[in-house]
């Protein structure tokens, strides 16, 4: 996101996704509350509402939905059905098999269109619904002379964060496997301590797995030749991995120190939060319903005011 924002070839568009929460079993409760968090993350990590509009996605549901609806039209149900990323949500909530969740591809194809996005920054799992996307504008495009981009997913070097429980990816719905923007340094040290490892001493360096993880974290937040001399040390003296564990920790809260001293600023002006977050809504609407007046009428929903109009009967 802040290599987008930085690129001046970029308008850049950043939000919360919370009506996405809702396609799986979820919490009302706290919904709202996790919002609030994804948001003053956002902004504790360096978005600008300077540069970037930043809302949140529910602000503009009549907009995001109301395309959803329309581009709907141009997928079938088999194809979203054949979906990996489908089946495995419904493998996770066999009892939670709705229609927001076969449309989630859909309303994520909406959200991009609808600004008319041509990179977007979401991890190589999302890939898949990004390929739906890139489909749905072809063929919306192709049916009713629309102008929408193909979007492409823009790719960091961080844009794969490792689980800490050796297999997968990061995940807040999978305990035991991140660590918090928020975290204290004893907090990602315990974090880190639970992470699995072996013998510390082979004679070929694992790519997979606990060990392999942690190689890519000691990457990313201490630098590759860091990487290259624990490498070293577990084809021959071997690695002491409390030593390990216990720098990494360092490095990963010297990164986080900065975030969270900006977060406690926003966390202390709730207004100026709110009123970053309307005005961002508000730039988004401009472009937003731009969008919507030009599909509508492609797609032949022209305007009552456009014709003579002397009632019935």
């Amino acid at each position: 996101m802040l290599a987008l924002q930085d690129n001046k070839e970029y308008e850049t568009l950043f939000f919360v996704v919370d009506l996405h929460t809702m396609t799986t079993p979820y919490d009302p409760a706290t919904l709202s509350t996790a919002t609030n968090e994804i948001i003053l993350d956002y902004l504790a990590s360096g978005l600008d509402p300077k540069i970037s509009a930043i809302f949140v996605q529910s602000d503009l549901a009549d907009l995001h939905t109301q395309l959803m609806f329309y581009v709907s039209t141009s997928v079938s149900i088999a194809r979203m059905q054949h979906l990996p990323t489908f089946k495995d949500k419904v493998k996770q909530h066999p009892k939670g098999v709705t229609m927001a969740l076969l449309n989630y591809p859909i309303l994520m194809a909406a959200d991009i269109l609808i600004y008319k996005a041509s990179k977007v920054p979401v991890g190589i799992d999302q890939e898949p619904h990004l390929e739906i996307a890139r489909e749905i504008a072809r063929k919306m495009n192709s049916l009713y002379g629309l102008d929408f981009p193909e979007p492409t997913r823009f790719a960091t070097k961080g844009e794969y964060i490792p689980s800490l429980t050796g297999e997968g990816k990061m995940s807040k719905s999978v305990e035991g496997s991140f660590i918090n923007l928020t975290d204290d340094l004893d907090t990602i040290k315990k974090h880190l301590a639970s992470a699995p490892t072996d013998s510390g001493q082979e004679d070929k360096v694992p790519s997979v797995g606990g060990v392999a993880n942690l190689l890519t974290f000691v990457e990313l937040f201490q630098g590759t030749d860091k990487k290259k001399e624990y490498e070293k040390q577990y084809t021959g003296t071997g690695i002491r991995y409390g030593d390990l564990k216990a720098e990494l920790a360092e490095a990963i809260f010297e990164e986080l120190k900065p975030i969270q001293a900006k977060r406690k600023e926003f966390e202390s002006d709730p207004k100026r939060v709110r009123q970053i977050l309307d005005e961002g809504a508000q730039k988004a609407r401009i472009i937003a319903s731009a969008t919507i007046k030009e599909v509508k009428s492609a797609m032949g929903l022209k305007q009552l005011e456009t014709h003579s109009w002397s009632g019935l009967g």
